[in-house]
């Protein structure tokens, strides 16, 4: 495995693992806390389009044209 697909691999993970942390915004859970996991978990997705878009272009083409073609 190269370094790239380990350091996507990496970032993936993280991605899954801050959005399996994510506390539900209701009566007992303070909006706060609900507003700086969001952020986090915003961060963590960036990241990943951003490495994925740079790293894997053919790819994120793809995705671009089946995701125009669920729109026409």
């Amino acid at each position: 495995m190269d370094k790239k697909t380990k350091q996507c691999i990496e970032m993936l993970r993280q991605l899954v693992s801050d959005v399996q942390g994510a506390p539900y915004p209701g009566d007992d859970i303070k909006h706060e806390l609900y507003s700086i996991w969001y952020e986090h978990a915003q961060r963590a997705a960036v990241t990943c389009f951003e490495f994925l878009d740079e790293n894997f272009p053919e790819e994120s083409k793809d995705v671009t044209k089946k995701i125009d073609k669920l729109f026409n």
